[in-house]
């Protein structure tokens, strides 16, 4: 009988698996949870009940019972003709004609599943490829540990409880929590039915688009990759596409989505590939005297110049530019009509015809990268720091550098051994900021201590009265003015008191060497070159040695002080100086590196710690302004992104 093949078929399936992994000198027949996780040890259970789970979860048995009668995926290998081949051809029927209906029992764990019992149900179903199988679940949770597998776990324990999906995985953590935010939905509301459904759908027409572009040849998970395409297309855009569509969305993104299969996404560029010279002309430009085409490079702000000192500091820098440069470039500015939706100004300047576009706030961040993947033909910088995104180049001054000089500047001036610290958000750079002007503190006063406030909980103004109170004068603020946006007392480092604001240093961003620098590299192809190389992120982090940040001082500080910090900052220059040197202690006592080691720019960005001389914490989410809380969901640090349940407030 024709059907009779089918297990002939399956057979042969198993006998390819079980040769193939004994070649490669693995284990052939199916895991046993029993081995994994000794029931001996006791771990927690939980009987979740009945319920759909993914096929292809369906790793192993329970226990060693039936384990040689199937290869490791789920294929038999007992010959034709015997009992187990009789039943396997029965249920194989059934199946065809009805379908298998009955629940199989599992265990769980790390959201994998053992069959205790229906080893042959799902050998079908795996050999007829089905989706899913309805199951009778005990989840058993594991040890909490640091281990990042069980960490990760546990956030999709969290995710699964309130919301019945079981299919969707992870491979880093806050992914789940980022899903959440991105469905406009809080991290404790249980999904209705219909949120399922609508979900399960969503997801179902992605997996199919994602295998289709060839997705199975990746090692990256199918959530990993969803999660890309709704950073890029957002959730509601992708609920409502078909298959089709978001095929070729991903064929234009598909380098994002590759990015995930490296273990380091993101390529920092310390250093200019390009020296500052002289732009040349080609032989024919010289002989017939032809002008060359300028380079058309568009400035996008949020709000305009003169609203803002952030914004007039960039602006500044494009003039400077554009003064060196000259008529090799041509620079525009466009100035975002809603403070919420950059998107028609960035259509605007790629219509426009610029080749270039600078994007100079975090916040803009997600609709410059939807531009960038649509319009692989413009070269989109953003100004923020640890962005992992291939189509969108970031950009942002090693500013810890300058607040290591203040540190210092300020532990030799302070009387009181008590610093102010003032910071705008949780992002990533401003935690390496404190730190750096702590440890600099440090190293000029032992006995310094550092207290923190932050502007984006209490306001700046308050937040430095805040520390008067705590009769704490010399304070560092933030770098730059906000002008009419503004409400804060001052900013760089300064003796407050009294009322009175006395300035004693401040930091300069030198946005116009920068932004030449730049752009000499895009107009003589070398910003091309760097991307074409690398198949990473690719992230420029210049500093001080590089000329895009430095200090000035106030007429008011000592010579001997000016004296002092400038033998840190020409160290720092040719390199001798380095803020972040190995071994030093968090907050908590523990230490961090060994011997005298720097740590690697990777690590000094993503700090999310403090260090043992700070006193204060980072701030919790909830505790932020909206303008806060909408920056920190762009480019905030880990644990200022997490929304607190209400069940871990209980």
């Amino acid at each position: 009988m024709q059907q009779e093949l089918y297990y002939k078929d399956a057979l042969k399936l198993g006998q390819k698996e079980y040769r193939a992994r004994m070649a490669r000198d693995e284990d052939p027949y199916l895991p046993v949870l029993d081995d994994i996780v000794p029931p001996e040890k006791g771990l927690p259970n939980l009987h979740l009940g009945i319920t759909q789970i993914p096929v292809f979860f369906i790793v192993g048995t329970k226990t060693t019972g039936r384990t040689n009668a199937f290869a490791a995926n789920f294929m038999p290998l007992l010959e034709e003709g015997t009992e187990f081949a009789e039943k396997w051809e029965v249920l194989y029927r059934s199946h065809l004609s009805e379908g298998i209906r009955d629940p199989i029992k599992v265990y769980e764990y790390m959201n994998r599943f053992y069959v205790q019992e229906g080893n042959k149900r799902v050998s079908v179903l795996k050999y007829c490829n089905a989706y899913s199988i309805p199951a009778d679940v005990i989840r058993i949770m594991p040890e909490p540990s640091d281990d990042e597998a069980v960490q990760l776990y546990y956030e999709f324990v969290e995710f699964n409880r309130v919301s019945k999906i079981n299919f969707v995985e992870f491979s880093k953590r806050g992914s789940y929590r980022e899903l959440l935010h991105a469905m406009g939905k809080p991290i404790d509301e249980w999904w209705s039915i219909d949120e399922q459904r609508r979900f399960s759908g969503a997801y179902y027409f992605f997996e199919q688009a994602y295998r289709q572009n060839g997705g199975d040849k990746l090692k990256t998970t199918i959530g990993d990759a969803m999660l890309s395409y709704i950073r890029v297309y957002g959730y509601t855009e992708l609920q409502h596409a078909g298959i089709s569509e978001i095929k070729s969305n991903l064929k234009k993104m598909w380098e994002e989505i590759t990015l995930q299969e490296h273990d380091d996404e993101i390529e920092l560029k310390t250093t200019p590939a390009h020296e500052a010279r002289p732009l040349k002309q080609s032989v024919l430009e010289r002989v017939f005297d032809i002008k060359p085409a300028a380079f058309k490079v568009g400035f996008i702000y949020d709000v305009p110049p003169e609203k803002s000192g952030w914004v007039n500091d960039h602006e500044l820098g494009r003039r400077h530019a554009q003064t060196v440069l000259g008529s090799r470039v041509d620079t525009s500015v466009y100035i975002a009509e809603s403070a919420e939706n950059f998107a028609p100004t960035l259509e605007k300047a790629v219509a426009d015809g610029n080749k270039m576009l600078f994007t100079i706030s975090p916040r803009m961040l997600k609709q410059s990268l939807r531009m960038a993947v649509e319009h692989p033909e413009v070269v989109i910088m953003n100004c923020s720091l640890n962005i992992a995104h291939r189509y969108l180049r970031t950009y942002y001054p090693r500013m810890y550098e300058v607040k290591f000089i203040l540190g210092a500047l300020a532990g030799s001036l302070t009387e009181t051994n008590r610093l102010g610290y003032v910071c705008d958000y949780p992002i990533y750079g401003q935690i390496a900021g404190i730190n750096a002007f702590a440890l600099g503190a440090q190293m000029a006063n032992p006995r310094a201590k550092v207290f923190l406030e932050w502007s984006s909980v209490k306001g700046a103004k308050e937040a430095t009265l805040s520390l008067n109170r705590q009769h704490i004068h010399l304070i560092s603020s933030q770098d730059t003015a906000r002008f009419q946006e503004d409400d804060r007392i001052a900013f760089g480092l300064s003796r407050i008191a009294d009322g009175k604001t006395n300035l004693l240093a401040v930091p300069v961003w030198k946005w116009g060497v920068y932004y030449e620098r730049i752009l000499r590299g895009a107009i003589d192809s070398t910003i091309q070159e760097e991307y074409d190389s690398s198949t990473r992120a690719v992230n420029y982090f210049w500093g001080m040695s590089e000329g895009v940040v430095d200090l000035e001082y106030a007429p008011g500080l000592p010579l001997s002080s000016q004296r002092y910090a400038d033998f840190f900052r020409d160290s720092l220059i040719h390199g001798a100086g380095v803020p972040f040197l190995t071994p030093f202690y968090k907050q908590n006592g523990e230490i961090v590196g060994s011997r005298q080691r720097e740590l690697t720019p990777d690590q000094i960005i993503r700090m999310d710690y403090l260090v043992e001389n700070v006193v204060g914490s980072i701030p919790a989410y909830e505790e932020m302004t909206a303008k806060g809380q909408a920056t920190v969901d762009i480019a905030g640090i880990p644990q200022a992104k997490k929304v607190v349940s209400k069940e871990e407030n209980k």
